[in-house]
């Protein structure tokens, strides 16, 4: 087979290597090795098996790792502690398995690129013996000017989506040749690149970032987040600064059976509105369960509650000691509500089980067996005293019938809510590149089975004068069956008679 040959040589057959040769030195056979798509398929197995045990053994920044861990056994925590599969994203061998890989990907694309720019280098000239080797081809009659012959075929590839045919002569031969999409053959380095960004953006993440739990709680301010680094048999928990004030100024929970308790299976979804005071800067937030929230490369989304039972608003009943209409007066968190006389009434404090006494804050109270709010009462002289606030479990002891300046007053409806929301505050470095790794290999896959490289000869020899034989050939680097449509579809606009030239 001759050089020509050997270069266009179509389908399957072009891709292939060199086998290697005996004799080649040691070093040569790793370099091999180490760029072969075998070994990078290989890599790319360890690697989704080393995130498929990421994602089934939960990891130590997630949310409920403490009570995962206590889970298990002894046993699972030596092993999976030595072998760091609770923070796998981070450890030596997943961080060497994609350092390799992406080393394969460079030097894979290094090593075939010479073969790619020979390929896609034109071949105007090619042996008629080659050309009829080639799926598809074909050979007819054509009789007229050699001009009008040149022009028709030239005519015909132009429609067909081929630009600027190259025509070479040589003795009595023509030969014209077309092609398009020659660009496809780099694909695999649009490929190759969009890999490299998004491991790069991984890499990024997993050695920059961090994962932290910020507890809420509302009128209060943080810049903290507490992380959980893990030591074999010993969790710690890290506090880290971020560069910002958080203020959360409310939280809400809307639930699904309003009379039942606070529970995760009782609530539909969670909301926390806070403010980001950055120097001069103060920024509203607001994270719901499906809605995060980005800032300056942290994101905020919602992680967990504290089961200790609050009230976001409560509607108390105030009746006058002296006789009167009572009224109901809706206070909300920390607010204050005025009664026609001046009277004050401010929201204090609200316990989802009221004891007398210091409150247990460890006490799970999501079911609120006994709801009561702590007021404080202002008269319009200015004198202020504690009013307790009690639902049916308690109106009727001493406390909740004693007259506070003048009124007595109880609790009847709440808008239940947990003590306080916990986000989890990630700081990610990389999803930025890796977000645009992906739409790179997205639109790099749509090029890659989408469009081919098609490549088509005419060879034109003289038979008798204004008489030619005519053979035409090409091929495509894929989609072969769609370029044999096209060939036909352009061999039948060339059978049909035109500007004065008859085909046979």
């Amino acid at each position: 087979m001759s050089a020509i040959e050997e270069t266009i040589g179509n389908g399957a057959a072009e891709e292939v290597a060199p086998k290697t040769k005996a004799g080649e030195s040691v070093i040569a056979r790793f370099m091999k090795f180490l760029c072969s798509v075998r070994f990078g398929v290989f890599l790319l197995v360890l690697l989704a098996l080393a995130s498929l045990i990421g994602m089934l053994i939960m990891q130590e920044n997630v949310g409920g790792f403490a009570n995962y861990y206590a889970s298990l056994t002894p046993a699972q925590q030596l092993v999976y502690g030595k072998l760091d599969l609770f923070d796998i994203y981070h450890s030596w061998y997943f961080n060497t398995i994609l350092a390799v890989l992406s080393l394969n990907i460079i030097l894979a694309t290094i090593d075939r690129l010479p073969k790619t720019l020979a390929q896609v280098k034109p071949n105007p000239v090619v042996p008629a013996r080659w050309l009829k080797g080639q799926q598809p081809n074909t050979s007819f009659e054509m009789e007229g000017e050699k001009e009008l012959v040149r022009n028709q075929i030239n005519t015909a590839l132009r429609m067909s989506g081929f630009k600027d045919p190259v025509v070479t002569e040589k003795d009595s031969q023509m030969v014209i040749f077309a092609e398009k999409g020659k660009w496809n053959r780099f694909t695999y380095v649009a490929v190759h690149i969009s890999l490299l960004t998004i491991f790069t953006g991984g890499f990024l993440t997993a050695q920059l970032g961090s994962t932290g739990s910020m507890p809420l709680v509302p009128g209060q301010t943080t810049d903290k987040i507490f992380e959980t680094a893990f030591d074999l048999d010993q969790m710690n928990e890290i506090t880290k600064v971020v560069p910002f004030e958080v203020t959360c100024t409310d939280i809400q929970q809307k639930l699904i059976r309003k009379e039942d308790s606070i529970s995760a299976g009782n609530t539909i979804d969670w909301l926390t509105y806070f403010t980001i005071k950055d120097g001069a800067t103060t920024t509203t937030a607001f994270v719901q369960m499906n809605r995060p929230f980005d800032y300056r490369g942290y994101r905020f989304f919602q992680a967990s509650f504290a089961p200790v039972g609050r009230a976001r608003n409560i509607t108390v009943r105030v009746t006058p000691a002296n006789g009167g209409n009572a009224q109901d007066v809706v206070i909300p968190r920390n607010g204050e509500m005025a009664l026609a006389d001046g009277t004050k009434i401010k929201f204090s404090e609200f316990r989802g089980n009221f004891k007398i006494g210091k409150e247990d804050v460890n006490e799970d109270t999501s079911n609120y067996p006994n709801p009561g709010a702590i007021l404080q009462v202002a008269a319009p002289d200015g004198k202020t005293q504690t009013a307790y606030a009690f639902g049916s479990q308690m109106s009727d002891i001493p406390a909740a019938k004693n007259p506070i300046l003048g009124y007595t007053y109880q609790l009847v409806d709440f808008e239940k809510v947990s003590d306080q929301h916990i986000l989890s505050v990630q700081r990610d470095p990389g999803s930025n590149v890796v977000y645009v790794g992906f739409a790179m290999l997205f639109l790099a896959l749509v090029a890659v089975f989408s469009f081919s490289h098609q490549r088509m000869w005419a060879v034109i020899e003289e038979t008798a004068p204004n008489e030619f034989n005519v053979l035409f050939g090409g091929n495509a680097n894929r989609n072969q069956n769609g370029f044999n449509e096209k060939f036909q579809a352009f061999i039948n606009k060339l059978r049909e008679p035109k500007n004065g030239v008859q085909n046979i």
